[in-house]
């Protein structure tokens, strides 16, 4: 099974609200067969935590216009690292030094990349 057609649209609208706020190294990955909770991991960077949360925010506020409401939300405040939990997408919007510690990519390698337009 793979990631939903939803899912990959939305994905695709969470990586251009965030392109538009300047965030950097976007990767999706298809987890949806290793991780039953989720279709979809989307990996953000921002270069400082201002950013992180302006990110966070704006994505929050495109999916929520597309009729999405993130069930859980974690971390935007601090501008570390903002988890945004819409159900089948989960958006993990990283400070750039925080993402290279964690190496979030490393740890779902397996999973088939998902196109980003």
């Amino acid at each position: 099974m793979s990631a939903s057609e939803r899912s990959i649209e939305l994905t695709r609208i969470a990586a251009a609200t965030a392109d538009d706020k300047k965030a950097t190294e976007p990767v999706a990955l298809d987890v949806s067969e290793r991780m039953p909770l989720a279709d979809v991991f989307l990996v953000l960077s921002g270069s400082n935590e201002r950013q992180v949360v302006a990110i966070a925010e704006a994505v929050e506020e495109a999916l929520h216009a597309e009729g999405v409401k993130a069930l859980r939300r974690e971390g935007v405040r601090e501008g570390r690292w903002a988890l945004l939990d819409f159900n089948d997408v989960i958006v993990h919007v990283m400070h750039q030094e925080d993402r290279a510690y964690y190496e979030l990519e490393r740890l779902w390698k397996d999973c088939p990349v998902v196109e980003l337009d």
